[in-house]
């Protein structure tokens, strides 16, 4: 992912009010980012409980979504929708986010499993277990990585459409 600086995560937005872009707070940790190992930007805002904010690359254009975690928790462990991994240390929850233009005036939401504190792109980069003789784990973790940004951007991209 390209580096990215406050004015240009601010301004890319889709499902967010003026005063909610205004009142986000960056991740703790944003000057010290490694943007070369992350494929989308994902964070909870600690003045807000139960909102959390992602940016991803779209194509040539970044996509912010305001995300709303869901009250309560699931009866099961579920898996991460975007990167399955089955042997997660962390959280998974779900997320909503309101979609952009009209849509989200008229209150039309989606959601989605992800990993509470958006580790997706540390647990894609993790060697896989050894499948069998000659399991090309680089490969694998390549496809991981792909299938993330796959699946980020997907969900992104079903929030810019009126629906």
């Amino acid at each position: 992912m390209l580096a990215l600086d406050e004015k240009t995560i601010r301004a890319s937005f889709v499902n967010a009010s003026r005063k909610e872009v205004s009142d986000l707070s960056l991740p703790a940790d944003f000057a010290q980012l490694d943007w070369n190992k992350i494929d989308y930007l994902g964070w909870c805002d600690p003045k807000y409980a139960r909102r959390a904010y992602i940016v991803v690359p779209v194509d040539d254009q970044l996509v912010g979504i305001l995300l709303k975690q869901a009250e309560g928790s699931a009866r099961s462990r579920p898996q991460c929708s975007w990167c399955e991994d089955v042997h997660l240390p962390n959280d998974v929850v779900l997320y909503t986010a309101r979609r952009g233009g009209a849509a989200g005036r008229n209150g039309n939401t989606v959601g989605t499993l992800i990993c509470a504190e958006f580790e997706c792109s540390a647990n894609v980069r993790k060697p896989p277990r050894m499948a069998y003789i000659g399991f090309d784990v680089e490969a694998a973790r390549e496809k991981r990585i792909a299938t993330l940004r796959e699946r980020a951007e997907t969900f992104a991209s079903g929030l810019l459409h009126d629906v």
